[in-house]
Order: C-alpha cells, then structure tokens, then sequence
C-alpha cells in the first residue's frame, strides 16, 4: 500500500500544471558576496600532505551557500558568493570590479599586507571579512571599521595553547621563531601569552632561513644532523614552542630535539580554528556534508570562509532583510550569534571586530583538547580570554 500511494501521489504531482507566480507570492531577493583568494608564489610545503588544493576557501564556501539557502528560500531570500583566485598583483583590479557591480560583502583569503591594503580600498562601499590573516596589528592600531576578521588572531591561538600548557604545569618554554615577519609576530604572541598566564620563557632562539628547497632526498638526513645541534645545550625546558607561520623548519622539530621534550606551536601540538577529526557537537555530520561535496577534509581556510558567509545568511535570516546595511548593522551589533560546531554561539568583539570562537588544540589525527580551559573565568565571556580583551586593545575605530 504505501508503494502505491506514493506511485499514485507522484502521477497526481505529475498531473498538476505549474502555476504562475501571483501577486501575493514574495520574489526571491538576492544577497551578493564574493570569495577573493590571493594567491602569492612560494616554495613547496616541507611536506606534500600540506599542499594547499586547488578550491582552498571556495569549497567551503560552496557548502556555505547551501546552508545559507536552506533556510533563505523559506524567506524569498537567495545567496550567492563569486568565487575569484587573484595574485598581488591583480587583487586590487578585481575588488574594483566585484565594487563596480555592487557587491556588499567580500570575504578575502589574503596575508596580513594585503588584507589591509584591500580593506582601505573598499572603504564603505564593502564589508570586508578576514578569513586567513592572523595578525594581531589588524585587530589592533591598524583595525578597520569595515573589516571583520573570522580568522583567529595569534593572540588568540597562543593564549589557547598557554592556557592547555598551564593546566599541565608545562610552565617553562623554549621559544624557537622563524626568521620572517610573521613569525617574528607570532613568537610576540607567545611572549605575551606567556606573560598573561605566568609561564617562563627559559630561553630564545631564532631560525633563520636560508632558502632552497623545502625536499630533497637527502633533506631527512641533513635534518637529523642538525635539529639536535640547533636544540641542544638549551636551558632546562618543559616544552618546546615553535613560531614559525612561515612553515620553514617546525615541521622537523618533533622527535629531533636534543632533550626528549614536547613540540607545540607551529607542529607537534598545533591551535588551530578547525581540524577534520573534530567530531563533537554535531560537527561529524558538517564533516561528512563538507567531505561529499569537496571530496576531501576540511582546510581551516575553508572553515573561516564558511563561517564568514554564514554570518551574513544568519544575518539576512534574523532581520528578514537583504539590504546590505542592515546586514552589516546587525552583524555588527550585541544580538549577533552564529552556530559554529564548536559547542557554543559564537559572537562578535566590538572593540576589534574578532568574531569569538574556541580554540582547537590539535595533532595529526585528533583534537586533544579545546580552549578556553574551564578553570579560566572572564566576567563577560570565557572567550575573552582568548586573544586582546577590550581593556588592552589598540584598536580606536
């Protein structure tokens, strides 16, 4: 019996003719967004595991508009999000043209340089949501009224990994930094994570990159040979810190130190935004729908890009508006809220414009812990003890 009713509601569906839109019948009502990804050149990856796929960032924004339009074309609302890969170069051309037609809300995958550089261009004709870069100077003197960063800073991942290295009583550091800017920004988030939660740094020292190839036959031997040499004769240490958002030698720290210490940071036990292993508060099934779509796991670039364009469909879903100011305004405001699959709503700092978010403390293969720790309390949010509270922020807008 039930076979046949569905058989027979299928013929009666078939039979019913399609009927115009009538007067009464709202018209779906279009938000516009785009995806600028700037891709600079640069060496390979010490390791080809790491080697960025070719719609970093797009894919997730493709499952971001499908989530967006679930809910929208319940509301007569439609989404959509151009997707353009640019070089230093030409990034600048390509947000005149996504401001020529009108588009309100671009999400950038950039460094921090350019992300500032695409920021001021925009200036109040575009929102503009950070989705890679993690300076901290971009929350702080050189924050934007117009830029939202989904991206966490380096202050937030230091002080997430701080926090989880002080419940262990890992309270002595040996800090080793990269030689480029942004490790050297980095390696002044752990100093000042350190200082925040009272953990030593014991000893510094930096590593300098010399160039050449990241692989090549003899690379394990020669690292073998000299990690030891580089570590060894440090101060006594309980764990290792690796600053090095350059991605040039802390891959190689774990197991070659000269003492048999703990690798965290940049390897070894990695803060991070997202991590494909995740599997709490309902995140297995975000998985399993990113990973049908993308056919692979999921980037934290592609989580950020996720997440800022579902700040705007939330957005758009709250106010039953398409308008872009409007959507801005309530993002922007106190009664903003947006699920992440991170056990608890995620909201906006309005003194820098960083969306809150847990930290992910992760390795290989799982997510080891999650910050904030439970025994760091904060009088507005727990979140606000990750990264610059408003009490200590640069940022005057």
């Amino acid at each position: 019996m039930k076979g046949r009713i569905i058989i027979l509601l299928a013929g009666l569906c078939a039979a019913t003719p399609v009927l115009p839109q009538t007067a009464t019948q709202k018209p779906m009502e279009m938000v516009r967004a785009a995806v600028l990804r700037v891709d600079k050149p640069s060496l390979p990856p010490i390791s080809r595991l790491d080697t960025p796929p070719a719609d970093l960032g797009f894919a997730g924004a493709r499952l971001a508009i499908e989530d967006n339009d679930t809910t929208g074309r319940f509301m007569g609302q439609d989404f959509e999000a151009l997707e353009i890969a640019a070089t230093p170069e030409t990034a600048a051309a390509e947000l005149d043209k996504l401001l020529a037609d009108g588009v309100g809300f671009v999400v950038t995958l950039a460094d921090e340089e350019q992300t500032l550089a695409l920021s001021d261009r925009a200036g109040d004709r575009a929102l503009i949501l950070n989705a890679r870069a993690r300076g901290d100077r971009l929350r702080g003197a050189d924050c934007r009224f117009n830029t939202i960063h989904t991206a966490p800073s380096h202050a937030m991942l230091a002080d997430g990994l701080a926090q989880f290295l002080m419940w262990k009583k890992w309270n002595e550091w040996f800090l080793i930094s990269g030689s480029h800017p942004e490790d050297i920004a980095l390696a002044d988030a752990y100093r000042r994570a350190a200082t925040k939660f009272g953990a030593k740094i014991v000893e510094e020292r930096s590593y300098e990159d010399t160039g050449g190839g990241r692989r090549s036959d003899s690379g394990h031997v020669q690292v073998q040979q000299q990690m030891p040499v580089f570590t060894q004769r440090a101060a006594e240490h309980h764990v290792v810190v690796a600053a090095d958002e350059a991605g040039i030698f802390a891959p190689w720290l774990p197991y070659q130190t000269w003492d048999a210490r703990p690798v965290v940071g940049s390897a070894g036990l990695v803060p991070r935004s997202w991590h494909p292993a995740l599997e709490a508060w309902g995140a297995t099934q975000f998985q399993n729908r990113f990973e049908k779509l993308a056919t692979r796991p999921m980037w934290d670039e592609d989580y950020q890009t996720w997440l800022a364009l579902r700040m705007i469909g939330e957005a758009a879903t709250r106010t039953n508006s398409t308008e872009t100011g409007a959507l801005k305004e309530f993002m922007l405001s106190d009664k903003f809220e947006v699920a992440g699959f991170k056990g608890q709503k995620l909201t906006m700092r309005d003194w820098d414009h960083q969306l809150r978010q847990p930290v992910l403390l992760t390795t290989g293969s799982v997510t080891a812990s999650v910050s904030p720790q439970d025994q760091y309390l904060h009088q507005s949010s727990a979140l606000d003890t990750l990264g610059i509270d408003r009490p200590e922020t640069e940022c005057k807008f």
